[in-house]
C-alpha cells in the first residue's frame, strides 16, 4: 500500500481541477503518469506550485504488524494507515510549510479519524470525508502520486521476482476486483501461497489458503520432564539463584 500527501498554496488549489486532477481510479494509468511527470518537471507550473510525498508500505510490512503475537498486540491496518498519514503531515510541517487546512480521505469512521487528527494537529483545521479525492483537488493530487508510485513499485517487484518477465495484471488490489481475485487464484502455490507482493494478513488471501492450500500441522509438544523455562532461571534456594553465580555482594556488617 502507498499513502500519499500533496500540498499547494490556497489560491492555486482551484487550478488543479483545470489540470485534470480527479479521483485516481477514474483516470487511466497513462493520464496519472503524465500528471505526476508534469509535477516532477522543474520548468512546469505544477512543479512550481505543488509539493508531494509518499509512504510505501510493503505487504510484508503490513502483515508483520497485523500478525503480531497476542502478547504484543496486533497493529491493525487502520492504525498503520493513520500513523503513515500523520507522519507524512509531520514531515511537511518540519519543512516549515505553513499548513492552514488538511483534507484527508477517510480510513475507518470519518468522525473518529478527524478527531484523532485534530488532536494531533490542533492549530490546523482538519476535514476527513469519504471520497475526498473526488471532492478536494489537493487530495486528488495525493491520490495520483500514491497510485503511480504503487504501480511502479509493483512492476519493479514482479520484475525482480521473475527476472524481467511479463508483469501480471493484478487489478486494483481490492477484494471486489475480479482481476485481483483472478490473479490470487491463478498464482497461488498450494504450499507457500504467494510471493512478497501479497499480504497474508488479508482475509481474502486467508480464505483462499484455507480452501485450496495444503494443510500443514506444526506440532509443539513439550519434552517429557521439562517444565517452564522460568524454572531454570531461579530456585527456592538463594544459593543456587543465578544472581549469585559470580559471587554475592558483601553486606555492611561483613565489611
Amino acid at each position: 500500500m502507498v499513502y500519499g500527501i500533496a500540498y499547494c498554496v490556497s489560491d492555486y488549489e482551484k487550478s488543479l481541477s483545470k489540470k485534470g486532477f480527479d479521483d485516481s481510479k477514474k483516470l487511466t494509468a497513462e493520464v496519472r503518469s503524465d500528471l505526476l511527470q508534469e509535477i516532477c518537471t522543474s520548468d512546469t507550473e505544477l512543479h512550481a506550485n505543488v509539493g508531494w510525498a509518499v509512504r510505501v508500505m510493503s505487504a510484508r510490512d503490513i502483515s508483520s504488524g497485523m500478525l503480531r503475537p497476542a502478547g504484543v498486540g496486533a497493529y491493525n491496518l487502520n492504525a498503520q494507515a493513520h500513523d503513515a498519514t500523520m507522519n507524512l503531515i509531520d514531515e511537511v510541517l518540519k519543512k516549515g510549510i505553513n499548513v492552514k487546512e488538511i483534507f484527508v480521505d477517510t480510513v475507518g469512521t470519518a468522525t473518529t479519524y478527524q478527531a484523532k487528527l485534530q488532536r494531533r494537529f490542533p492549530t490546523t483545521k482538519v476535514t476527513v470525508s469519504k471520497k475526498a479525492d473526488s471532492l478536494y483537488p489537493s487530495v486528488s493530487v495525493a491520490s495520483i502520486c500514491a497510485k503511480v508510485t504503487r504501480d511502479f513499485a509493483l512492476k519493479e517487484s514482479f520484475n525482480l521476482a521473475s527476472g524481467g518477465g511479463e508483469v501480471p495484471n493484478t487489478g486494483s488490489g481490492y477484494p471486489g476486483d475480479p482481476k485481483s481475485v483472478a490473479y490470487l487464484k491463478g498464482s497461488m502455490d498450494s504450499l507457500f501461497g504467494w510471493g512478497c507482493e501479497t499480504r497474508f494478513s488479508w482475509s481474502t488471501t486467508a480464505e483462499l489458503l484455507k480452501k485450496d492450500a495444503e494443510a500443514v500441522d506444526w506440532p509443539d509438544n513439550d519434552d517429557e520432564g521439562n517444565g517452564d523455562i522460568g524454572a531454570f532461571m531461579s530456585t527456592s534456594s538463594a544459593g543456587n539463584d543465578v544472581r549469585y553465580w559470580f559471587g554475592k555482594p558483601a553486606t555492611a556488617a561483613e565489611l
